[in-house]
């Protein structure tokens, strides 16, 4: 499922959200009893810098105080104003509903997420069995005589809910015809965060390869191996990970959907991959007959099947027996726990802690279990009279977005009643699914953790594998209903908010009208202008992969969007430090969320312009020393507070195609004529640029 997010990519063991308030650090806690989270407010004048000049920089006027007062806390990453707030007060209540079950479950469906965070809380028990968990897949693995045999070898991984790697397969909507769901498979297979990690040349790089290449080493230590063995395994490992890492398509590339679709037939795809018997692994995963598949980047298992011939069998096992070691670390006994923690989340994020458990067994129920945990926190925290209001805001600014689309200059007739339609056809998904997910056949143990993520692995492959040849459900959500985020997809054409972002400080009741669309309005409005922005735009009503526009509107609307990659390409997200030159953000990579920022922000004023007009108010009107226009920025730019690691920015400006806070605020007011008339900005100054970008 390809999903245009709202706020980012996870990064490894990084964290997804920030605190609220002047708290200097999250409260203090304890596995047994975490403390509670701290009040949540929509706006905070104490945040603001108000000695910076909001036309200079809007951000530090916004932020300022707030980010001097709030470092990050030793077990993050990131620390924000407004996601990671919302994400610890959800996490919290979902917590309490999550004790309360291991304790004393009250329904069949409490006992069983009940059971899975008990057995995640039970260190003694996840000590007293070591490696116990992965032993019988490792030993399939040593089985291994040929690399003819890793069809079948793979296969029994995967029924087992083992991670294995090489690549990515599963059943998704085709993109050229949305109606149906195809096979696909893509690259897979590092355990770095991206191919660049294997090989850039700089120094930075060079560090964490061999920083990379001694945990590998250290991991097999802690399994059993023999020192000089561990070094001859992880060398082997990092060889086949390399490798794959060259014949891998970058990020930026996997941004346009023309380049990841390639359908062939099976016997034609055999043929690009003869070391790999594909009948022998496709027959035994379980999955549904298929004469065709989308194969995402050909080039890949052509060097994938080149890399199968000439390695030995020796470092194939290698290789699986680290993806199995590496891929349950987190779950092991402590010594792995550690270890892992140590190079991927300090070495790579910056990260000086581990999170308490309670929080990461919360995070792993959600994730195994999440639409059953999801239905008890609805009742509690999402009331329907949340949802009515949230359905009116929708609404709202569907119709800012229709009148944007009418008034647009260099956009012909043509393209224009295809873009309405478009906009029409836009299913809005709000809160939580109409139906929830089935997990009576996920079992639970109390006391085995791992084999209950097995399970839950294998029952999401077996709940994906039954979608093929299926009619579509319109209606499933790929976001659980505490999740703070939104997203919208283009094979659905569709836009997604959980509950978990329904909450203060995106939306509030009492707060005046300035802030809320600032807020989540801003996020509508974003969400919706990903079916508008580079990638959504090749995607027509029905959700298919065409072109709908005129070749004069494609070439406008290109310009249009080059400007914004070209000015997103001059922000630094982290600077030179040492021997590590200053980055900059890839402004194509995140040119999709830079385009909904910027549509997003414009959309949602004009709503808020005419609500108020509805009410018989104005823009210029004060409210707590502010005009409504400038709550209004202030209140979007409040949102994206935070502070990060040199080692997450960083990492960020690599992988997430979502750019950092600062540019988030700066970047899009920048190319806003009204906020430079909101805070009186004359031309020139920073913010009030001469020339600007716009696409929608």
């Amino acid at each position: 499922m390809c999903m245009k997010s709202f706020f980012l990519t996870p990064l490894l063991f990084l964290t997804a959200g920030s605190l609220l308030g002047q708290a200097p650090a999250a409260p203090q806690s304890d596995d047994t009893h975490p403390a509670p989270p701290p009040e949540v407010h929509s706006f905070d004048a104490s945040a603001m810098d108000t000695s910076a000049d909001p036309c200079v920089d809007f951000y530090q006027y916004t932020c300022g105080n707030w980010n001097k007062a709030n470092p990050i806390p030793a077990d993050q990453t990131r620390w924000g104003r407004s996601f990671s707030q919302v994400h610890l007060r959800n996490q919290y209540l979902l917590w309490q509903e999550l004790d309360a079950a291991a304790k004393a479950p009250q329904s069949p469906l409490q006992k069983q997420f009940g059971d899975f965070y008990a057995a995640c809380m039970d260190t003694a028990t996840i000590e007293k069995l070591g490696l116990t968990p992965i032993q019988q897949a490792w030993k399939q693995i040593d089985g291994l005589k040929s690399t003819r045999e890793l069809p079948a070898l793979m296969s029994w991984l995967e029924n087992h809910g083992t991670p294995d790697g090489f690549f990515e397969f599963g059943v998704s909507q085709d993109a050229k015809d949305s109606s149906k769901q195809i096979a696909e498979i893509d690259q897979g297979g590092l355990s770095l965060p991206d191919r660049d990690y294997y090989l850039d040349p700089s120094p930075r790089f060079v560090q964490i390869r061999a920083a990379y290449l001694e945990h590998v080493k250290k991991m097999f230590v802690l399994a059993g191996d023999r020192p000089e063995q561990a070094g001859k395994e992880a060398a082997a490992v990092v060889e086949i990970e390399t490798a794959l890492a060259k014949a891998s398509m970058s990020r930026t590339e996997m941004r346009d959907p023309q380049k990841t679709y390639h359908i062939f037939t099976v016997t034609d795809f055999q043929k690009t991959t003869p070391e790999f018997n594909w009948a022998t692994y496709f027959g035994a995963i379980g999955i549904g007959h298929f004469d065709t598949l989308n194969v995402g980047m050909p080039e890949f298992f052509t060097s994938l099947d080149a890399l199968l011939k000439n390695q030995p069998v020796a470092a194939w096992k290698s290789y699986l027996r680290w993806h199995a070691l590496h891929g349950q670390a987190s779950e092991l006994p402590k010594a792995f726990f550690d270890e892992n923690f140590a190079f991927f989340a300090k070495t790579l994020g910056g990260q000086q802690l581990p999170q308490p458990r309670w929080k990461r067994c919360t995070g792993a129920a959600d994730g195994a279990l999440g639409e059953a945990v999801g239905q008890d926190w609805v009742r509690k925290n999402f009331p329907p009279a949340a949802k009515q209001s949230m359905d009116k805001l929708v609404a709202a600014l569907e119709k800012s977005l229709g009148e944007d689309i009418q008034t647009l200059p260099w956009m012909s007739e043509e393209t224009r009643k295809a873009a309405e339609i478009k906009l029409a056809a836009i299913r809005n998904k709000i809160g939580y699914p109409e139906k929830w997910r089935d997990y009576s056949s996920v079992k639970v143990d109390r006391e085995q953790y791992i084999e209950n993520l097995h399970q839950s692995a294998v029952y999401e492959r077996n709940y994906n594998y039954a979608k093929l040849g299926k009619p579509v459900d319109e209606k499933e959500w790929g976001m659980t209903p505490p999740t703070v985020n939104a997203y919208y997809d283009p094979s659905f054409n569709d836009i997604n908010f959980p509950a978990g972002i329904l909450q203060p400080p995106f939306f509030d009741f009492t707060i005046d009208p300035a802030v809320n669309y600032g807020a989540i309005g801003m996020v509508i409005g974003h969400e919706m202008t990903h079916g508008f922005d580079d990638e959504g735009s090749q995607f027509d009503a029905q959700g298919n992969m065409r072109e709908w526009w005129t070749a004069a509107d494609r070439k406008a609307f290109t310009e249009r969007t080059d400007c914004v990659a070209d000015e997103y390409s001059g922000f630094e997200a982290a600077p030179a430090e040492g021997e590590n030159k200053a980055v900059f953000l890839n402004g194509r990579l995140t040119l999709g969320e830079n385009t909904a920022d910027n549509g997003g922000l414009r959309i949602a004023y004009t709503a808020l312009e005419e609500a108020l007009a509805a009410e018989h108010k104005s823009l210029n009107d004060k409210v707590g020393g502010f005009t409504e226009a400038q709550r209004y920025f202030i209140g979007f730019a409040q949102v994206w507070c935070e502070n990060r690691t040199d080692q997450a920015a960083r990492q960020s400006a690599l992988i997430d195609p979502h750019s950092s806070g600062r540019w988030r605020v700066n970047g899009t007011v920048q190319n806003f004529d009204a906020f430079a008339k909101a805070f009186a900005c004359k031309q020139g100054q920073p913010l009030a640029p001469a020339k600007s970008c716009r696409v929608w």
